[in-house]
């Protein structure tokens, strides 16, 4: 399943195992239960096959993220394999910084371990399956936010799931902001913006144009 703009459900695919054969090439691969992240139920034992398979059959990095708001899910996760779990609404509380969560994870978990989803829809940082904006930017709290984890996951939900193309501006923002990995996502449709992404020192997250087999 992918979501566009954040909103809109598109892509639903029955099949998911199959996906892995298509994209083992990769070195790193994405699992995001969007059902978890929207608190409409969650999809764990599919997401812990897909961890299971990836890692174990074709060797593949790992990422797991959607709805794990609290330290026991997360070390759930590492068991699977998975690599680094991405941790959105849970790193924010009352549109702060959650402080004492991240602190207990960063604590039970090696930072390496753990991703913070930066995610931005109209310039803000949306939450809840980008369903809540908080008032902050995502430029704001990288540099407290980067003691916590080993890098940001940043989707540009205005352009998530269109292919429309990356907003290259604004990850050169956001690159301005910190000198901590980023993992650019949102709108990429094509190897030239993944090549820039590269040159600004971004790893780029891949969705729609690759199910749709529009990367070019």
């Amino acid at each position: 399943m992918q979501l566009v703009h954040g909103r809109r459900r598109e892509l639903a695919i029955a099949d998911v195992m199959s996906l892995l054969l298509k994209f083992k090439k990769y070195e790193w691969l994405h699992i995001i239960d969007l059902d978890a992240a929207m608190g409409e139920g969650d999809n764990r034992e599919l997401a812990r096959r897909l961890c299971t398979e990836a890692v174990k059959r074709y060797g593949m990095k790992v990422r797991v993220g959607g709805g794990i708001r609290t330290v026991r899910r997360a070390e759930e996760i590492t068991k699977w394999g998975a690599h680094q779990v991405i941790v959105g609404s849970a790193a924010f509380q009352d549109g702060e910084i959650n402080a004492p969560f991240l602190g207990r994870l960063r604590a039970r978990l090696s930072r390496s371990a753990i991703v913070v989803a930066l995610d931005t829809a109209n310039g803000h940082v949306v939450i809840k399956g980008w369903r809540e904006r908080l008032q902050i930017q995502a430029e704001q709290v990288m540099e407290q936010l980067k003691p916590f984890c080993a890098a940001f996951l940043c989707t540009d939900v205005d352009r998530e799931g269109t292919m429309s193309g990356a907003n290259l501006l604004w990850f050169k923002r956001l690159r301005t902001a910190t000198g901590h990995p980023i993992i650019a996502a949102g709108g990429i449709k094509a190897q030239r913006e993944i090549a820039s992404l590269e040159r600004i020192g971004m790893d780029a997250a891949v969705g729609m144009s690759l199910y749709k087999q529009r990367l070019r």
